[in-house]
């Protein structure tokens, strides 16, 4: 059990050191061509295995919050996508893939950077799994709507593969939680997280390793844009919900959760249907937006208390 907390709580230097691998020798996860979208699925059936009903039960008693939170979700992070897809000049391909990975919902590390650094994670796991259930029709359709401005963009062949990749593996894995039992459950919480950290590891290496001479030439101008799309939505999560009145946990919850995207997805579904250069800005945000929010978490551990976090 000890390398499996290792896996899920090293999430952030093990992309980039996977990241790093797939530039100088990308043979090592080539092979993960065939695979990449079954190792998403095996991602979010974890999350399903993980989801606590009561934590869920206790946060649905404030719709108005939920509802906040995803429509702020599902509007900063693609508005900002699609301001640097206009702005930045890259080609059509390159611009799609801001568009793909800033329309993506919430993603399961969000969970754990929130509960490190003493903030709502209910709150953070109830935006996660809402974001995440409205996926398969949200997402391909603000991709095809900004994105249409880039190329044509289909919104059925997206539809198909969040839901094969998304929403049945995430109901699977609910359903399988309910028939385990106590004891079960707990080697669950340690094993599934670690799962989806290598699954997520393999997806943005693979991107990377596809990207490698292009990165050569433009990895330098798109990782800078990345910053700022990651910058730009956690203080406009952060500044929103303190324009909703939320306390101070409930801040920092949603502008995690606005600031880290699900770039997994991102980088699946950009594999899957477009140019693999339309991976590279997902595959790039994946391991950032990790390596920032985990410095987040630990800055507001050590310098915030939790009773200071309450008010």
């Amino acid at each position: 059990m000890g390398l499996m907390r290792i896996l899920s709580t090293q999430l952030a230097p093990l992309t980039l050191a996977g990241a790093v691998l797939a530039y100088f020798y990308p043979p090592a996860f080539l092979i993960f061509s065939n695979t990449f979208l079954w190792l998403f699925a095996a991602t979010m059936l974890a999350l399903g295995i993980v989801l606590e009903p009561a934590d869920l039960n206790l946060t649905l008693k404030h719709p108005k919050r939920i509802f906040l939170g995803v429509l702020t979700q599902y509007t900063v992070m693609p508005l900002l996508g699609y301001t640097v897809a206009t702005l930045s000049g890259f080609d059509p391909e390159l611009a799609l893939g801001f568009i793909i990975v800033a329309c993506a919902p919430g993603a399961m590390a969000s969970n754990v950077v929130v509960y490190l650094a003493g903030g709502a994670v209910a709150y953070s796991i109830t935006l996660t799994t809402v974001a995440t259930f409205l996926s398969p029709v949200v997402t391909p359709g603000l991709v095809r709507l900004l994105g249409g401005a880039f190329m044509p963009i289909a919104f059925w062949p997206l539809f198909l593969t969040i839901l094969q990749t998304v929403l049945v593996p995430l109901l699977l894995g609910m359903a399988i939680r309910r028939q385990l039992g106590e004891v079960q459950q707990e080697r669950a919480r340690v094993i599934c997280p670690a799962v989806a950290s290598v699954a997520i590891v393999i997806i943005c290496s693979y991107a990377v390793a596809t990207n490698q001479a292009r990165i050569a030439t433009v990895g330098a101008s798109v990782f800078g844009y990345v910053v700022l799309v990651n910058a730009a939505g956690y203080f406009l999560g952060w500044q929103l919900a303190k324009l909703y009145g939320f306390d101070s946990r409930h801040r920092l919850a949603l502008a995690t959760e606005i600031g880290m995207q699900n770039a997994g997805l991102g980088v699946a579904l950009a594999l899957a249907h477009f140019d693999p250069q339309t991976a590279l800005p997902g595959a790039l945000f994946a391991a950032w937006c990790v390596l920032t929010a985990a410095g987040a978490s630990a800055y507001f551990r050590k310098s915030q208390p939790m009773a200071a976090l309450a008010g």
